[in-house]
């Protein structure tokens, strides 16, 4: 059996879902090594990501590391991934999807309608306060950076009187105490890619793709594709207010999506059923423009916010 080096991010997540593939790859007999490789987005720990706008914060050490084989294979979270990948490299396989919502967790309350008026929330995300703002304009919005551990302890010690989360890191690291509410993603729409791992290869290494393909899921693929093709149509990284979430509903592929101005003003909201995953989603991605995302997209741009660089 082959010997794989595995290339991650050190958070205590990153480290999660490396293990997690590691221990797959063991039991089918492979020997595995973790090689922990600190990125852009890690090293940058006290700015709002959406302030420091570069596409593939959270990729570029590691792709440089797999060009340059000191790794075979890298595993990321998929809304961390550029949706055009740089040439020399593939997405080998996209594993069973965790739960791609986005959930509120709170000390005292039950939910986002039950937060007192003006009540501190934190969120790095423009796409998540943009959505928070639509439905409650009163919420003081306040960023949020750090692991997980650093997030809940803000909360837990009274910094916030909420916080919004990915459901996925939370289930997968069992830190689930403090969620009192699942949002529903027709109120807040997920990151593409939100609750998936890509595991990414350099381009044309059949081997490695070989030993990977059991990793794969097929509905996870289909679903994220989807996804991916309307975030590559509107231009965005993982850090502009657009959210898309795509599952298959009665045998159709069902996408709902939106771009959102940053502060709730304008949310465009579009759903849609279709075959074709990268149809779908660049017909999608057309209407939204079409309706108006564009203007707000140059906006955010023009702000000098998450202008969508390649790494």
């Amino acid at each position: 059996m082959a010997r794989l080096r595995i290339g991650s991010r050190g958070s205590q997540l990153a480290l999660w879902q490396a293990h997690h593939v590691s221990a797959l790859l063991r039991e089918r007999g492979h020997e595995v090594e973790l090689e922990i490789i600190k990125t852009t987005g890690d090293k940058i720990t006290d700015v709002a990501l959406a302030k420091v706008g570069t596409k593939g914060m959270f990729t570029k050490e590691i792709e440089e590391a797999l060009a340059e084989e000191l790794i075979d294979l890298a595993v990321h979270s998929l809304k961390d991934l550029p949706t055009e990948l740089s040439s020399g490299f593939e997405i080998a396989a996209i594993t069973t999807r965790e739960n791609a919502r986005d959930v509120f967790c709170s000390v005292k309350y039950n939910g986002i309608n039950d937060l007192p008026q003006g009540a501190r929330v934190g969120t790095s995300s423009l796409r998540r306060q943009a959505q928070l703002k639509a439905v409650r304009p009163d919420l003081d919005i306040h960023p949020l950076r750090g692991n997980v551990d650093t997030r809940l302890r803000k909360l837990e010690a009274g910094e916030y009187d909420a916080i919004i989360l990915a459901a996925a890191g939370l289930n997968r690291l069992g830190k689930t105490q403090l969620v009192k509410q699942v949002i529903p993603a027709e109120i807040m729409c997920p990151a593409a890619g939100q609750g998936a791992l890509g595991i990414e290869i350099r381009a044309g290494d059949s081997v490695t793709r070989q030993h990977l393909a059991f990793l794969d899921d097929p509905a996870s693929r289909i679903a994220t594709t989807c996804e991916r093709a309307l975030l590559n149509k509107l231009g965005g990284g993982c850090q502009v207010p657009i959210g898309a979430f795509a599952e298959v509903r009665n045998g159709q592929l069902h996408l709902e999506a939106i771009v959102a101005d940053p502060d709730g003003s304008k949310v465009l909201r579009e759903s849609r059923d279709g075959g074709d995953p990268v149809e779908l989603g660049e017909s999608v991605g057309e209407t939204l423009l079409r309706r108006g995302g564009d203007a707000i997209l140059e906006e955010v741009y023009g702000q000098g916010i998450a202008v969508p660089q390649q790494p």
